[in-house]
């Protein structure tokens, strides 16, 4: 089962893992740009967004673009006080102004000390680490390290301490991490290995594993990432995440439903 599980997997991932595929996809919105760090602001950005409806999310983001004016890490790094005035009434889902307001307040004291967010989550993962849950503790504790940060903005920022399964970062890592010839990851960040990321649970992707008999756990959390994780490594255990391509491509194109009766 295991042998034809993967060969599924690898021909999914083949489809879904192409430019054409992402026009409809956050990671659509960081490819509008160039810049490194414009690249990971708008990576963050999306991956914040992501969840909802697709259109929803993508004309969110394109008006985040338009509020810094297509250049977010210069805007960022150079903004007047009155220019955050645009920023009121901005809202996703339960993301609004505040959060927006603290998250550009955070990249602008950031990125005054380092060129790129790689370190954020980079520091926190050791050589000897499995994966980068430390790294994702540590940029949560690192973003909420300023004086007067809002208490709500805590539920927009995940970590495996509070048993999240972390989605959103953990797709953001997948893109900022992982390198490919097919277009679509970035692979912009040179010192977190890609053998250490943690596949994104979202909906899809769960429901897909689940169909394949992937992961057993009920819930979404922490610990069915990482047993999805172990077993997708067991496919590739240099890149395990590239597989999020395919599950995540079979549940929104309805096909791993049709597929399943050749693994039972």
């Amino acid at each position: 089962m295991r042998k034809d599980t993967k060969k599924l997997l690898d021909e999914y991932g083949e489809l879904v893992n192409q430019p054409g595929f992402i026009v409809d996809d956050p990671i659509s919105i960081p490819h509008l740009f160039t810049q490194k760090q414009d690249i990971e602001i708008m990576g963050l950005f999306a991956a914040t967004l992501a969840w909802g409806q697709r259109k929803t999310i993508l004309a969110n983001c394109h008006k985040l673009v338009e509020l810094f004016e297509g250049k977010p890490h210069e805007f960022i790094m150079n903004h007047k006080p009155n220019d955050l005035q645009r920023f009121e009434g901005f809202v996703h889902r339960t993301f609004n102004s505040t959060d927006l307001l603290y998250f550009i307040h955070f990249l602008n004291w950031y990125y005054k000390k380092h060129d790129s967010l790689e370190a954020a989550f980079s520091k926190g993962v050791g050589k000897k680490d499995e994966t980068v849950q430390y790294g994702l503790n540590g940029f949560r504790q690192l973003f909420f390290s300023l004086e007067n940060y809002p208490t709500r903005t805590h539920k927009h920022i995940s970590s495996p301490i509070q048993k999240s399964a972390c989605k959103r970062l953990n797709m953001y890592l997948r893109w900022m991490v992982r390198q490919d010839d097919k277009g679509v990851d970035f692979g912009i960040w040179q010192h977190i290995n890609p053998a250490k990321l943690i596949c994104p649970l979202d909906v899809h992707v769960s429901r897909t594993a689940r169909q394949l008999k992937l992961i057993t756990r009920k819930q979404d959390d922490w610990q069915t990432a990482i047993e999805l994780t172990e077993v997708l490594r067991k496919f590739d255990h240099k890149d395990p995440v590239k597989y999020d391509f395919a599950l995540y491509g079979m549940s929104l194109l309805g096909k791993a439903s049709q597929r399943l009766p050749n693994f039972q």
